[in-house]
């Protein structure tokens, strides 16, 4: 067996054990677990941003942990085993890649989104969902800003979308003035919904992911206020005791400091 097999057969035995001797794991469920996976998940996409391999290391062991965990739990369930989830897996990837395993070698990069989405609808049909909405495989609960730029991908491959970038933004010049305009909060709060997700399908056309342009832009948030924090510190000042123009001298000092790292 290659390095890799002998580590991921290694951590197989050790869940299996733990399973089975440690009163912790022993009383886990699919259920009491899966918060953890969650914040997992979130701790991976936080050493993503912040390019550190190291983390990255260690996030993707906790998380592989927690895949043989519940397929473990299925097994003794008497549901799947390990080796059906990967072969599910394996049968998948192949039978919506046939532009690498298939006779679609050579399509562009459009077509091969649209035969995935087309993959997927006949999935659905052979297991009698042949009804199902292409966005139901979008989750509930994920975060609303993804979730949005998820159902527009869908929608998109399926050939629901603007031909051109200018259209899109001229629907985020309207959303702006319905925004402006709405007479009540409810109205406002409706219309901001609207803007918000017409500026999402707009990252979108441009080929940006609106969720990590918006983690970066908080990142760059938390570090300039930051800075502002650790100057009133050094001065025994809290930023509520700061004026605004102080604030704001700030603010471009660490913007500066930005520049120069």
């Amino acid at each position: 067996m290659t390095e890799n097999q002998v580590a991921f057969q290694r951590l197989v035995d050790i869940v299996a054990e733990l399973r089975k001797k440690c009163p912790w794991d022993r009383k886990q469920t699919k259920e009491s677990i899966r918060h953890l996976t969650i914040e997992e998940t979130y701790e991976l996409s936080d050493a993503i941003l912040e390019n550190d391999y190291a983390e990255m290391k260690v996030e993707l062991g906790d998380l592989l942990m927690h895949t043989i965990f519940y397929a473990s739990m299925a097994e003794e369930a008497g549901e799947f085993s390990l080796a059906e989830a990967l072969q599910t897996q394996i049968d998948k990837l192949i039978r919506r890649h046939p532009h690498i395993y298939g006779d679609l070698q050579g399509a562009s990069e459009a077509e091969i989104k649209a035969n995935w989405e087309q993959i997927k609808a006949q999935e659905r049909a052979e297991k009698g969902e042949d009804r199902r909405s292409a966005l139901d495989g979008v989750p509930e609960s994920l975060p609303s800003l993804i979730k949005a730029q998820r159902m527009q991908e869908k929608a998109a491959n399926m050939g629901f979308d603007w031909q051109e970038s200018e259209a899109v933004w001229e629907k985020v010049e309207e959303e702006i003035r319905e925004f402006r305009e709405a007479p009540t909060h409810e109205e406002q709060e409706a219309e901001m919904g609207d803007l918000l997700f017409a500026l999402i399908n707009y990252c979108r056309h441009k080929g940006i992911n609106a969720e990590d342009a918006l983690s970066k832009s908080s990142r760059k948030f938390k570090q300039r206020y930051h800075y502002i924090e650790t100057q009133g510190w050094d001065k025994n000042k809290q930023v509520s005791d700061m004026s605004l123009e102080e604030m704001d001298r700030l603010w471009e000092e660490a913007k500066e400091k930005e520049t120069h790292t």
